[in-house]
């Protein structure tokens, strides 16, 4: 199959902008608790109209502060409650957002405030508010902390009347936000996504997870509200009526949960892989780590089971394989389950590749994970797995109102009401789409039920000295899939054999071994000895032209910003820059 695409499950034209979102939610459930906000310790509940009033007050202070029509306002702050009032408040305005994520460097924020023609700003720390004003905004910088009540009094000039006709300026094919993406390969490029493009988004990925999205359930937020995806379930989530929470590091979510119960959660990987770690090192800990590792091939086959019986097939019933189910199930399962707050129905992975091991083992501990993909391009997902039809190891099936083909080199192409229609530098859509469809620079190829599966970045391909492509991604998720490593990078162009770089997770790595020892972590023999293996594994799993000869290791840095984007993916060319000389005696 080289094509496939699913019909719109739901009807957007009704809809003029993004602001009839919450216009109709807050006219169909006024007191319908919409957010959960932190207050005194604890948690406060917050209506759509409460909500909806905040926003208004902070629109018709911008509106009297001078933002027009079209006009770009940055918002740059950790994930919160008031950038959800910031954002909403723009639009309602009439204004164009301009997200900017808060780990940005000086350079990135002055870059993208230009390049946008930003006139005004929200900051959410100081540290924000400080980079902000150095670029002498022509409106000036607010702050979410000190300054809605301000914008609200200078505001109370600007009567309702006024405020619906700025409201309904814009219409579908309006720009609502220009979202820089983070530059794992090149550099930024700002991409314009309408407020069509969020409308059926919104919509229609409401329409297919109706079993999830429910106003009767509640999610956290702790992705960068910068990014596409996690605005994107905030506005799905806001006008479905499911309540949200804020969360500004993912280190306080863990601790969060129990007391706020989700019942649904979106999440990079690595926070599944280490939910497993922390179970893991406690089994350890109470000298369960052999009990563990059963329980792990447990819930793995339990996993297995459950998505084989989804696709229709049959299987004898097996008493002691649900036996030890329930056993494990007692000792060690329920706990993650009320880890996570104990009401969790699914989990949405996205943003990189989920290891298929990791799906099932959460599948088989009563935690389906959803995974799903989709790019700043798309705006947010462009496909995914479906409740009662999760494939682990696929992305799922294009969503309603979207389209997936496979060119002939194994691109992935895109299609559908969420593609967007070009970048602000008109230069950067030279290479950007082909016959209408949008270039993703994935690899991936579509099974027989029109899923698809991933198989690398086009700009990841190696080709070495004797002519052999590669594509490095399955490697390097074998490599990744241990709780050791934070990221494998493949090493190979123009060279006679393949090798690899190795972050290292410094905090898993503390757990095995003394990182006090003097020596450089790459000449640690106690370190490569438990790589070693991992290594080896990984290459019996693919070709010989594919497989790792030698490798070198280092720490991985989540915070340094030249190497790992806000979203946690590496940059690659980076690195190898970095690294060049440690690259060069891999081949000495």
């Amino acid at each position: 199959m080289r094509e496939t695409a699913t019909p719109f499950a739901a009807d957007h034209s009704g809809h003029r902008n993004v602001t009839d979102l919450l216009v109709r939610r807050e006219r169909a459930a006024p007191d319908h608790a919409a957010f959960d906000v932190p207050e005194d310790g604890g948690w406060r509940r917050v209506s759509t109209t409460e909500f909806a009033d905040t926003v208004r007050a902070a629109a018709k202070g911008l509106i009297a502060q001078g933002v027009g029509a079209g006009d770009a306002v940055a918002i740059m702050s950790p994930t919160r409650y008031g950038w959800a009032v910031a954002d909403l408040a723009v639009w309602f305005a009439g204004g164009v957002v301009v997200p900017v994520y808060d780990s940005s460097s000086p350079e990135q924020v002055a870059e993208i405030l230009h390049d946008a023609g930003v006139r005004a700003a929200f900051s959410g720390d100081d540290r924000s508010r400080a980079l902000l004003e150095s670029c002498t905004l022509p409106l000036g910088v607010w702050s979410l902390d000190d300054d809605l009540d301000r914008l609200a009094a200078l505001g109370e000039g600007v009567d309702d009347l006024d405020l619906e006709a700025r409201r309904t300026t814009a219409g579908p094919d309006t720009p609502a936000t220009i979202v820089y993406t983070s530059g794992t390969s090149g550099a930024p490029r700002g991409a314009v996504l309408t407020h069509a493009n969020f409308l059926g988004q919104v919509l229609n990925i409401a329409a297919a997870y109706r079993d999830i999205v429910r106003s009767d359930g509640s999610t956290v937020i702790f992705l960068p509200l910068a990014h596409v995806l996690a605005r994107g379930l905030q506005l799905i989530c806001l006008a479905s009526g499911m309540r949200i929470a804020h969360l500004s590091a993912p280190s306080e979510v863990i601790a969060a949960l129990p007391s706020l119960r989700p019942t649904f959660l979106v999440v990079v990987p690595r926070v599944l892989e280490k939910i497993a770690e922390a179970a893991a090192q406690k089994a350890a800990t109470a000298g369960l780590s052999r009990v563990w590792d059963d329980a792990v091939r447990t819930a793995v086959a339990a996993g297995s089971r459950r998505e084989a019986r989804e696709a229709g097939a049959r299987g004898t019933w097996a008493p002691v394989a649900a036996a030890r189910t329930r056993v494990h199930d007692a000792v060690f399962f329920r706990r993650v389950r009320a880890l996570l707050g104990g009401r969790i129905r699914y989990i949405l992975s996205g943003g990189a590749p989920l290891p298929t091991r990791t799906s099932l083992l959460f599948r088989g501990m009563g935690v389906p994970v959803v995974e799903g993909y989709g790019l700043t391009e798309t705006t947010a997902p462009l496909t995914g797995n479906l409740p009662g039809a999760i494939r682990s190891g696929t992305v799922g099936v294009p969503l309603p109102g979207s389209a997936v083909r496979i060119a002939d080199d194994g691109e992935v192409l895109a299609r559908g009401v969420g593609v967007f229609s070009g970048y602000r530098d008109p230069r950067d859509d030279a290479d950007a789409f082909v016959d209408g469809w949008f270039r993703t620079g994935d690899l991936g190829r579509l099974d027989d039920a029109g899923r698809l599966i991933l198989e690398g970045r086009t700009k990841d391909v190696v080709t070495t000295s004797q002519g052999k492509t590669v594509s490095p991604a399955r490697w390097e998720r074998e490599v990744e899939s241990s709780p050791l490593v934070a990221y494998a990078v493949t090493v190979g162009d123009d060279r006679p054999y393949l090798t690899a770089m190795l972050l290292l997770d410094r905090e898993a790595v503390a757990r095995v071994h003394d990182v006090r020892d003097p020596r450089p972590l790459d000449d640690d023999p106690a370190i490569r000895a438990l790589l070693e293996p991992v290594v080896t594994a990984a290459n019996a799993r693919v070709a010989r032209s594919e497989r790792v000869r030698r490798f070198a290791l280092a720490y991985a840095e989540p915070d340094d910003r030249e190497l790992v984007t806000p979203t946690l993916k590496i940059r690659r060319r980076a690195l190898l820059q970095r690294a060049s000389d440690t690259i060069d005696r891999l081949y000495l």
